[in-house]
């Protein structure tokens, strides 16, 4: 996490003579921005220009698109906006895609696109393009800055929106004239100050714990805002103290919370033993769950229960999930104030029941290390992951078949060890993850996983890396096909249609950007060449036959809802 900014030690800096650009990158530095991602041009060169002379630093990337992912790392990482600089038109139609994933993910991000001057907003000139309507639809808030003196309130009122409450993203519009503009007096140390919450009202709190006494069969679902890594102490405070079994969505915190009292992930199917545990409580309490995670509509449809949600902000109302106690503000707070008065017993069948539903789990698990042959089955990949990664590994998955399986059965051990996209599923992202997770976790190994197709997404990023002296492992699962659509819809129709890809060499891939590329042939093969991949000084990549016969088993007693 970055410090928080003294604001008591800080002074108003004196600006005269500094132009737009040269502001907007003192706003950044002001702020604790450490990198900046971004893909120049000529309305927005002046900002770059100012980065020259920044202490930040640049990462000059191969697409926009990819930009923003990595922006996107770094503020599910830090919690401090993740910031992306683009040119007008394409480049910043370009990164939606990204704004998009960062906001339904709870990730806040900055990204800033050049516009054309303030007098040309309206022809029909070269890269003329309103931005913001564009930015408007998958960002929590966009505007531009259309004089110097808006600039600065302009940048506050975005970063304070992409941080506060559930974090996503912001886009601040910058036309090539007012980062040219000379800015007249000083810039103060209050722009974009960090929004603190508090605790909710002390009747809604009891209100809160009636309800769960009143269970005997209480289950928390904690979400991806639960994941954060400064609510980690307070959350293990208050499922440790209160003896609660717990699930968690995707994105949610995992067994490292309290690993006695963990029943597994839920979501994606609807037919995990935590997801049984989910129909028999009779009182589920939400803590940053978002809909987006599981829709509750699969979970909670006809189910008169008792539900209460812990969040930084107000559900949507929706007929499966109308909670009966909300207790709004910092989530930490409210876990605080609601332990001590949680006197709750759980009955005993119930936390068997989620003892058991761990227990199988493990067991599933553990069959990796028996799995020979080749191609590789996804739990012997899981096994040996298991036996090199460590509690400073960052783990950065992709969306595919793979993702399922790592999901379910690899634990992660800390909050945000284990990076996915669960809101938007969104193809591409482990490898700008992973070299975002370099810059904000420095010497710590990073490993991320892709299918073969989800690879090629963003592997141009690979000449980045190499350049700005990343160093991370990327396993590509290869089935030679986009297998997680493949496998559902022979679910769903009994056949396939569009899924299968060609295939290419991964090594001399590898090669060709300046990294380590190895192919394995052999299940024994996989776990000495993880160790050796680990020692390297250059990205490497992994290419593992894999071995997707069993994925309909995924699909076993599955909600119908998601096949139909």
């Amino acid at each position: 996490m970055t410090p928080p900014i003294n604001l008591l030690s800080l002074r108003e800096e004196q600006c005269n003579g500094m132009n737009g650009a040269q502001v907007l990158v003192k706003l950044l530095e002001q702020h604790g921005v450490t990198h900046v991602f971004g893909i120049p041009g000529a309305k927005v060169d002046s900002v770059f220009e100012a980065l020259l002379d920044s202490s930040i630093e640049l990462v000059l990337c191969r697409h926009e698109q990819n930009a923003a992912f990595m922006a996107q790392a770094v503020g599910r990482m830090t919690g401090t906006v993740g910031v992306c600089l683009v040119t007008s038109g394409p480049g910043v139609t370009n990164l939606v895609t990204g704004m998009a994933t960062a906001t339904s993910e709870g990730d806040p991000v900055l990204a800033i696109g050049g516009e054309v001057p303030i007098d040309d907003r309206f022809k029909h000139t070269h890269q003329a393009l309103d931005g913001v309507d564009v930015m408007r639809r998958v960002s929590k808030y966009a505007q531009s800055a259309l004089s110097i003196h808006s600039l600065p309130e302009v940048f506050g009122n975005a970063v304070r929106a992409a941080e506060s409450g559930r974090p996503g993203a912001a886009f601040l519009g910058l036309p090539k004239d007012v980062g040219l503009a000379e800015f007249p007096g000083e810039l103060s140390p209050g722009w974009a100050r960090p929004i603190v919450q508090g605790q909710a009202a002390a009747a809604e709190i009891s209100r809160a714990a009636e309800l769960i006494n009143a269970s005997s069969r209480p289950l928390l679902l904690l979400g991806m805002q639960a994941s954060q890594g400064p609510l980690a102490e307070s959350l293990q405070g208050f499922i440790c103290s209160t003896g609660l079994p717990y699930c968690a969505t995707f994105q949610g915190p995992g067994a490292w919370v309290a690993p006695d009292q963990f029943a597994g992930r839920v979501g994606l199917f609807r037919n995990q033993p935590a997801d049984h545990l989910l129909d028999a409580a009779d009182c589920v309490i939400t803590v940053g769950f978002d809909a987006i995670e599981f829709d509750p509509s699969l979970w909670n449809s006809g189910n008169n229960r008792a539900l209460v949600a812990i969040d930084v902000l107000a559900p949507d109302q929706d007929q499966a999930f109308l909670p009966s106690a909300e207790l709004i503000g910092g989530i930490d707070a409210n876990l605080t104030a609601l332990a001590p008065l949680i006197k709750v017993t759980v009955e005993e069948a119930f936390r068997r029941s989620g003892d058991t539903a761990a227990a199988e789990l493990h067991a599933t698990a553990a069959e990796g290390a028996q799995l020979g042959g080749t191609p590789l089955h996804p739990l012997r990949v899981i096994h040996e992951l298991r036996q090199v990664v460590t509690p400073d590994t960052t783990l950065a998955l992709d969306v595919g078949s793979h993702y399922i399986w790592m999901n379910r059965y690899f634990p992660a051990g800390h909050a945000r060890q284990v990076l996915v996209s669960n809101g938007q599923q969104t193809l591409g992202v482990a490898l700008p993850w992973a070299m975002a997770t370099n810059l904000c976790r420095p010497g710590q190994p990073v490993i991320s996983v892709s299918g073969d197709g989800g690879f090629l997404f963003t592997a141009t990023e690979l000449q980045t890396a190499t350049r700005i002296g990343s160093r991370f492992v990327h396993l590509i699962w290869n089935s030679g096909s986009y297998d997680m659509v493949a496998f559902q819809e022979q679910a769903h129709y009994g056949r396939t249609a569009g899924v299968q890809l060609g295939t290419y060499n991964v090594e001399a891939f590898a090669e060709a950007f300046g990294c380590k590329g190895y192919r394995i042939t052999a299940a024994d093969q996989l776990g000495p060449v993880l160790r050796e991949a680990l020692q390297q000084t250059v990205p490497v990549l992994i290419d593992i036959p894999i071995d997707y016969s069993q994925n309909l088993k995924l699909m076993q007693n599955v909600h119908q809802d998601f096949i139909h």
